[in-house]
């Protein structure tokens, strides 16, 4: 496995630009479903980087297991755990049991989620260098 988490972490810096950016248009749902994806693809190179390829969105689960190869801090689990709520709900208004995301989701959680995944990718690039 060549050392692709360098590219990882770029996808991962670009997502959360892009979450961002969305948070800038007021784009709430997509601020969450875009930090969750930072974050998932952030928490992929950590692994990688140490010989270790996963598949999934489970977020909490590779922080978990990373904890093997770095000293994890409880404040990115709990981070971990609030980002993996948001892979489908976002996306979809079955996840609710009425409206649409775009409607439910407001600019506390989006920020939430922001700082959640900044938090996750700044631990993982002061471990993959």
């Amino acid at each position: 496995m060549a050392h692709r988490h360098e590219d990882w972490l770029a996808q991962a810096r670009h997502d959360l630009k892009a979450a961002k950016d969305s948070l800038a248009a007021q784009n709430f749902d997509w601020v969450a479903y875009q930090a969750q994806q930072a974050a998932e693809k952030a928490v992929k190179p950590l692994l990688r980087y140490h010989g270790v390829e996963r598949r999934g969105h489970n977020i909490y689960q590779f922080l978990a297991e990373a904890e093997q190869l770095a000293s994890v801090p409880p404040a990115l689990l709990v981070h971990a755990q609030e980002l993996d709520e948001h892979f489908s709900r976002p996306r979809y208004p079955n996840g609710f049991d009425h409206g649409y995301p775009g409607a439910i989701y407001d600019e506390e959680t989006a920020k939430r989620c922001l700082s959640a995944a900044d938090a996750i990718l700044s631990f993982v690039e002061a471990n993959t260098s």
